[in-house]
C-alpha cells in the first residue's frame, strides 16, 4: 500500500521480540523514566489521557518507563510499571486502545466486561466505556491508540453508509493468535525504527491509520462485524483515495468541488458518483464531518476559551445549525464538551 517504505508482509520475517526491542532499544524513543507518582501520571496522562493512577504496595519501587512514538492518529508505546498500580482513567472518548501484555498481567473491567489480559490476551479499550485496571507489578505493555475519529470512518467506507450505533470491540482479543496484526505490529514498529522521518508526510500518514484501522477491525470482533456492506468492493478507487487524503490534509483550508475533482483526476459528477459508492456521503460532506471531528478534538483538549471561535476557524459560520449538528452527532453541545474539559 505504500510504495515508499516495505510492506507489512516483508517486515514479518523479524521475530516480534527483536522488533518490539530494536523499537524501545534507544533514547530517543524513551519518553520518561521514574519512580514518582506524580510525574508518571502526568506523563502518561500527555500521551493517553488525565486518569487516576495509585500503587497498590508501598513496598515496590514504581519504576515506570514508557517509549513512545506518534504517526498522526495513530501511536505506539511501550509501558511498563515495576509495582502493582490501579489505573482509572475513565471513559477514553476520543480514541481506542490496544493494550497487549509482553509481561505480567492486568486485571481490565471496562463497559460491563472483564478480562485477564495475559501475553496471550490483550485488550481493546472502546471510548465510551468507563474503565479501571489493576496491573500487576513488572507489567510490560504494548498498546497502539487510534482516533476513533479515523476508526469510524475507515468503517463507514467499508460499510458504504453511516453507522447506526457507535463502534463497540470486543474487550478481548488474542492478538498472537492473528497473522495480519503481527504483521501490522512488526510494520509499524519497523518504520517507527528506520524511517525516522516518515510522521512528516502527511500523505504517507494518512495512509498508516487507514491500514491500522482497517486491519484492526477485520482482525478482532466488533458490534458491526456481521453487517453486510452495500457495495461489493471494500478498496476505495484511486481517484475517491486522492481525494479522500487530499481533503484530511487540507481540511483547514477554503476547498471547492472543482479544484478536488481536479486532484482526483477526474470530474465533478464521477468524484460526487464515487463518493456516494463507495463512502455514503458527497465530497462536502465527508469534508464537513472532517471539519466537525477537528472542532470537537479542539474542545476536548481543554485549551480552547470558546465555542465560536473554534467552529469559524474550521468554517461554520452559522452557529446556531453548527451547534444542532454537533448535538446530533455527539449527543451534547458544544459548549458542554468544552465544560467538561
Amino acid at each position: 500500500m505504500l510504495s515508499t517504505m516495505t510492506s507489512p508482509a516483508a517486515s514479518a520475517h523479524v521475530p516480534m521480540p527483536q522488533v518490539i526491542d530494536r523499537f524501545s532499544g534507544t533514547s530517543d524513543r524513551l519518553l520518561f523514566a521514574s519512580s514518582d507518582l506524580d510525574e508518571t501520571r502526568s506523563m502518561v496522562g500527555r500521551v493517553m489521557k488525565p486518569h487516576a493512577l495509585r500503587q497498590l504496595s508501598a513496598g515496590e519501587r514504581l519504576e515506570a518507563r514508557m517509549h513512545h512514538v506518534s504517526l498522526g492518529d495513530v501511536s505506539i508505546s511501550r509501558l511498563r510499571y515495576g509495582a502493582a498500580v490501579a489505573i482509572e482513567p475513565g471513559a477514553l472518548e476520543s480514541f481506542f486502545l490496544v493494550q497487549m501484555p509482553l509481561a505480567g498481567h492486568a486485571r481490565i473491567d471496562s463497559g460491563g466486561q472483564d478480562v485477564d489480559s495475559t501475553p496471550g490476551t490483550a485488550s481493546v479499550l472502546n471510548p465510551d466505556d468507563d474503565t479501571r485496571m489493576h496491573w500487576s507489578s513488572g507489567t510490560d505493555q504494548l498498546m497502539l491508540r487510534i482516533a476513533r475519529a479515523q476508526v469510524e470512518r475507515t468503517l463507514v467506507g467499508q460499510l458504504g453508509r453511516p453507522l447506526n450505533e457507535p463502534l463497540r470491540f470486543d474487550l478481548s482479543f488474542r492478538w498472537q493468535d492473528c497473522a495480519p496484526w503481527s504483521c501490522l505490529l512488526s510494520y509499524l514498529l519497523d518504520c517507527a525504527t528506520q524511517n525516522a522521518e516518515m510522521a512528516h508526510n502527511k500523505l504517507v500518514v494518512a495512509q498508516v491509520e487507514q491500514l491500522v484501522s482497517l486491519i484492526l477491525l477485520t482482525s478482532h470482533q466488533h458490534n458491526h462485524s456481521g453487517t453486510s456492506p452495500t457495495r461489493r468492493s471494500t478498496i476505495l478507487p484511486r481517484h475517491v483515495r486522492r481525494a479522500q487524503d487530499y481533503l484530511q490534509t487540507h481540511a483547514h483550508e477554503p476547498i471547492c468541488i472543482d479544484q478536488l475533482a481536479e486532484v482526483a483526476g477526474v470530474s465533478v459528477r464521477s468524484l460526487f458518483a464515487g463518493f456516494k459508492e463507495f463512502l455514503g456521503v458527497s465530497p462536502m460532506h465527508y469534508l464537513r464531518d472532517l471539519r466537525m471531528e477537528h472542532v470537537r478534538t479542539e474542545l476536548m483538549t481543554g485549551e480552547a476559551s470558546n465555542v465560536a471561535g473554534i467552529a469559524l476557524r474550521w468554517g461554520f459560520a452559522h452557529l446556531g445549525r453548527f451547534s444542532t449538528e454537533y448535538k446530533q452527532r455527539y449527543g451534547e453541545s458544544p459548549s458542554q464538551t468544552l465544560r467538561r474539559h
